[in-house]
């Protein structure tokens, strides 16, 4: 009687089984995939942040499809940081980045039609392709000297059927960002062929050398969807604030603007005390960004004085985000490896295959972990080799 769009395997696999029954026994945990910045000990400014929420004005409902305009103004003023004009207008709010995803694949597919995405990348992905009867095809990143897109393997993926490229900006795990030289290269590929770029920046901000990356809300090249929003910003998963902005050629912006209006307006999902502390939360993202940009670069400092001290393992480049991409002796899949971590270190990872690496060697570490637990689980993760 269900749909088998929801036929997933649902069962767990055998690190989660391995991870619930360490739990369970009472045995201490080192844990390096956390990933919930308000479980990090971060400094928030609590009075701040709730006094936002207490703005009287949330009494009156003012159903706007797009989301109110005083929040759209401040995602704008966002934007200004990076030189790039962007119109209120063009911005629909969501209460999550995963919304906005599914506003952009009922503009653009139809049931079967087909998707490129990056692999490795995050594992959600499939669960929001499925749900809206969307198939996704899968792109390499190859690493040489640092991460690169194999635009060559992508341009041999597209089909009759492709609608869009996801490209994350930086990438998740791998902290790639897209160069101005991919950029130039997907939007002739996508103009070319009536595709659409569909840019996840939830992680813009946090890159790992001076120079500031371009968002792809200044795109004008092809079709562009840029998506973003406050739960890595500023830190704030539990507010559901995200947003969504159209950019491109004027013709084709104007057509999907409306389209997704109409989506928008089915929906008016986001709730009026959220869309009215919207700016000040921005505000306060400046705070959050500067404590975790620190403590990525001392855990990443860490990991490498430890890597210096062995011959066995590396860490490969990245330019940003929270996560570091291990390179382990592949003498057993990455599933063993996390599963003999756990039961004799006492230490999570997340095996590369969580994130579509192409083969076992890999293990995936956060970097937004509390610094005593990053270096203790490093230095027994490392002692296993």
């Amino acid at each position: 009687m269900f749909a088998k769009r929801t036929n997933w395997n649902m069962a767990p696999n055998r690190l989660s089984e391995a991870l619930v029954a360490h739990r369970a026994a009472g045995k201490p945990l080192l844990d390096l995939t956390v990933s919930n910045p308000t479980e990090c000990g971060f400094d928030y400014d609590s009075s701040a942040i709730l006094d936002a929420l207490s703005n009287s004005a949330a009494l009156c409902y003012e159903a706007d499809p797009k989301g109110l305009e005083s929040a759209r103004r401040a995602v704008a003023g966002y934007y200004a940081d990076y030189k790039v004009d962007v119109s209120a207008g063009d911005i629909f709010l969501t209460t999550s980045t995963s919304e906005a995803y599914s506003y952009v694949f009922r503009t653009l597919c139809d049931p079967g039609d087909q998707v490129l995405v990056p692999s490795p990348s995050y594992p959600l992905f499939d669960f929001l392709a499925d749900i809206q009867d969307v198939t996704l095809v899968r792109y390499p990143l190859l690493y040489d000297h640092g991460w690169q897109i194999d635009v060559h393997a992508l341009e041999r993926a597209i089909t009759p059927c492709t609608r869009g490229v996801i490209v994350v900006h930086p990438n998740n795990p791998t902290g790639h960002f897209t160069k101005h030289a991919e950029m130039a290269e997907l939007n002739s590929i996508c103009s070319a062929r009536e595709m659409a770029i569909i840019a996840d920046e939830v992680f813009l901000d946090f890159r790992l050398e001076e120079n500031r990356p371009a968002s792809f809300a200044a795109n004008h090249g092809a079709p562009t969807f840029t998506l973003s929003g406050l739960s890595k910003i500023s830190g704030l998963p539990q507010m559901k604030a995200a947003w969504l902005i159209a950019g491109g050629p004027q013709e084709w912006k104007k057509e999907a603007l409306a389209r997704l209006e109409i989506i928008a307006d089915t929906y008016l999902s986001l709730n009026a005390p959220v869309q009215l502390a919207i700016p000040r939360f921005l505000e306060q993202r400046h705070a959050f960004q500067k404590q975790v940009i620190s403590r990525v670069r001392r855990n990443l400092a860490e990991l490498d004085r430890q890597l210096a001290k062995q011959r066995t393992c590396s860490r490969l480049i990245a330019k940003g985000g929270w996560c570091a991409v291990l390179r382990v002796p592949a003498t057993r899949s990455d599933e063993d490896l996390a599963i003999e971590l756990l039961t004799v270190k006492g230490v999570s990872v997340h095996p590369g295959h969580f994130y579509e690496f192409a083969g076992d060697g890999y293990l995936v570490v956060s970097l937004i972990t509390p610094e005593r637990t990053f270096a203790e689980g490093t230095i027994r993760l490392l002692s296993l080799f």
